[in-house]
């Protein structure tokens, strides 16, 4: 049965911690909902309502278009290795740009990359779990490193390049406002 809360207990906030992967739900007014897999080191707790992940350089960027439309946002982990639950944290997202003021203070919670692309600072709303009795079972073998030594190959230019050709749009055509925030 599903149960909603106002905020992260210490218990989610140690679920949370314990997984190597969650999933983020976003949609515009039009077009594809998008829900992409995130894995590595790139989230974190900041307090009870307030989660903060890093976006790295992929290819697409279907979330930062959809938040400069509508600013909802869906996290989501499953209890793949122990405890059968699913999590999930409802809320809006501030999406900030390398240009952006709060970006590097945010950003240095994070191991360095160059393919840090956005972070989303996650305002939670409303936080539900529900049973996850049908989740698998699912044992982790570590962490992928081919993004990591794509972005060291591609280094910083190589990179900027790639936001111009392949994440100023999402795949419905709307602006990500990742090299110019008034694009679009």
């Amino acid at each position: 049965m599903a149960k909603q809360f106002d905020h992260l207990s210490d218990v989610l906030t140690r679920f949370i911690e314990a997984q190597h992967i969650f999933f983020v739900g976003t949609a515009a007014t039009e077009g594809k909902v998008n829900i992409s897999p995130k894995g590595m080191d790139s989230l974190r707790v900041l307090g009870p309502n307030r989660i903060a992940w890093r976006n790295l350089t992929g290819s697409g960027n279907e979330t930062a278009g959809h938040l400069a439309q509508i600013n909802r946002m869906t996290l989501m982990w499953c209890g793949f290795e122990a405890k059968p639950m699913i999590l999930r944290t409802y809320g809006s997202a501030r999406t900030l740009h390398p240009r952006d003021a709060d970006f590097a203070e945010l950003n240095a919670l994070f191991p360095p990359s160059d393919a840090a692309r956005q972070i989303y600072d996650l305002a939670i709303d409303i936080v539900q779990t529900s049973c996850g009795y049908a989740v698998p079972f699912m044992d982790y073998a570590g962490d992928r490193d081919v993004l990591k030594k794509w972005a060291e190959d591609k280094g910083p230019d190589g990179i900027a390049a790639y936001w111009e050709t392949r994440n100023r749009q999402t795949i419905d055509g709307a602006p990500t406002h990742i090299l110019d925030p008034q694009e679009g």
